[in-house]
């Protein structure tokens, strides 16, 4: 049985539990992560129930229509030659024939000028830097490559190693507005570890010739997300969506299961969590008198709390015609409100929208800063000006749609030392698990991490169970023998 992960039906098998009978886990969160665990364990027998408070299913790779039923992301997504865990994704569900790859083409907007980036010569073209800068930019790369060990890193702030690497003058003019164009205020606080994976990944995605190949998947994610949907379908996970949870219910041994908003109970034997950590502190600190509170929780809430996040703006364009023949655009200019225009369709065709040119603008900043709180009209008016000084030929004429996404937890901030702060997957709370962006490390938050994350939260949680059902069984042996 499959149903559209675009409804609210959730798919019952035969075994699915109702609302008073005990599950073996219930996973609270509908993105990849928590779809990947709630596979693994369906795939090993248990019963599992999956809670999404959102109409849709895909958490940060979810999808919207730009028309005529043709479907892509709310937030920018393409994967890298070094992302295995979605590739093999793809291959475990049937959806291998819809990865592409594409040839692409970046650039960085500094000075009023977009300059090419896509290839190593580019560099010995980059004029805001001198010859000898350039060689040194060139070099940092490959150093950073080079370091294998991402430990030796993990107590340096990415300014420090950056400036140790290409020198001053290519950390101010590349670097430096590139993590404050990210991070703002955090961005002097942002770990070496950090920003290696994300050197390490790109080098990882060129061809001999030192073009960048990335992959996308056809009609987006939401083709591997409705695959993960009607596989849950067919072990009997049930999905719920539409179905906001309002805390996880304990006693004084461990997790008893969820509470929606609406008052459902939910029990399971185990709770996996992978929204943020400060949601995941207020479901925990939300149960009420009647739920007597685990011990552990009080100091599992703190270390929670403590982890950093920045949201997200995302303005969408559906233009008549494209802005430039540039996929990925870093934005160097602190007075341009984005730090990044990703223009989709010069990756994949138009010809998959309907010939619209689908762009991205995207920024991170605080979930209390003006441009997070402004209307999607007032963000798009904002907006316009600036493109106009990036683009000199833009007009409003060119766009026919616009859309404006938001996420108030969008990118945790890494420190140097963050292993010290990142919350564990399993934690002290007996039957509890957390499995978030948060702790995807040393790598960045993306869909390749969390499928990696929701399966190795899926694997723990269902050996976990197996033991327990051991440690049961061979209980239930004595007693018999006795």
């Amino acid at each position: 049985m499959s149903t559209d992960p675009r409804t609210n039906a959730a798919p019952r098998g035969t075994d699915t539990p109702g609302p008073g009978d005990t599950r073996d886990a219930v996973v609270v969160g509908g993105g990849f992560t928590g779809l990947c665990a709630a596979l693994e364990l369906a795939e090993r027998g248990h019963r599992v129930t999956v809670v999404e408070r959102e109409s849709e299913l895909g958490g940060l790779a979810g999808s919207f229509d730009v028309g005529d039923g043709r479907r892509i992301e709310r937030f920018y997504h393409h994967w890298f030659a070094s992302d295995r865990e979605m590739l093999d994704l793809c291959e475990r569900l049937g959806t291998s024939d819809a990865v592409e790859p594409h040839l692409t083409r970046t650039g960085m907007y500094y000075a009023n000028t977009v300059h090419r980036l896509s290839r190593p010569l580019d560099l010995l073209r980059f004029t805001p830097l001198s010859l000898l800068d350039r060689l040194r930019l060139g070099l940092l790369a490959v150093r950073a490559r080079r370091v294998t060990d991402w430990r030796t890193l993990e107590h340096r702030t990415a300014e420090e190693w950056l400036v140790s690497l290409g020198g001053r003058r290519v950390y101010d003019v590349v670097w430096r507005p590139l993590l404050e164009g990210k991070f703002g205020q955090y961005a002097g606080q942002v770990g070496a570890t950090w920003m290696w994976t994300k050197l390490a990944l790109r080098g990882g995605s060129r061809t001999k010739s030192g073009n960048e190949v990335l992959y996308y998947l056809r009609g987006g994610s939401e083709t591997l997300v409705d695959a993960l949907h009607r596989r849950l379908a067919e072990l009997g996970v049930e999905v719920l969506t539409r179905t906001p949870v309002a805390a996880v219910t304990t006693d004084g041994t461990g997790v008893t299961g969820v509470r929606t908003e609406d008052g459902t109970l939910l029990p399971a034997r185990q709770v996996l969590l992978t929204v943020a950590p400060g949601i995941a502190a207020n479901l925990l600190a939300g149960a009420g008198p009647d739920d007597p509170a685990h011990p552990a929780l009080p100091a599992l809430g703190r270390q929670l709390r403590a982890i950093r996040y920045l949201a997200n703006v995302c303005l969408v364009l559906e233009n008549n015609r494209r802005l430039s023949d540039t996929y990925w655009l870093n934005v160097n200019d602190p007075s341009f409100p984005y730090v990044g225009v990703i223009e989709h369709t010069n990756m994949e065709t138009p010809g998959r929208y309907g010939g619209r040119h689908v762009v991205y603008l995207s920024k991170y900043l605080p979930a209390d800063a003006e441009l997070y709180r402004m209307s999607d009209e007032e963000v798009f008016a904002y907006s316009l000006p600036h493109l106009r000084r990036m683009f000199p030929g833009f007009d409003r004429s060119w766009v026919d749609d616009y859309h404006v996404w938001r996420a108030e937890y969008a990118q945790p901030v890494i420190t140097p030392g963050y292993t010290r702060a990142m919350p564990p997957t399993r934690t002290g709370v007996h039957g509890l698990y957390l499995a978030s962006m948060a702790q995807v490390f040393p790598e960045d938050r993306g869909t390749n991490y969390a499928v990696r994350e929701g399966r190795r939260a899926g694997l723990l949680m269902a050996d976990r169970l197996r033991t327990a059902r051991g440690v049961a069984a061979r209980r239930a042996e004595a007693t018999s023998r006795a």
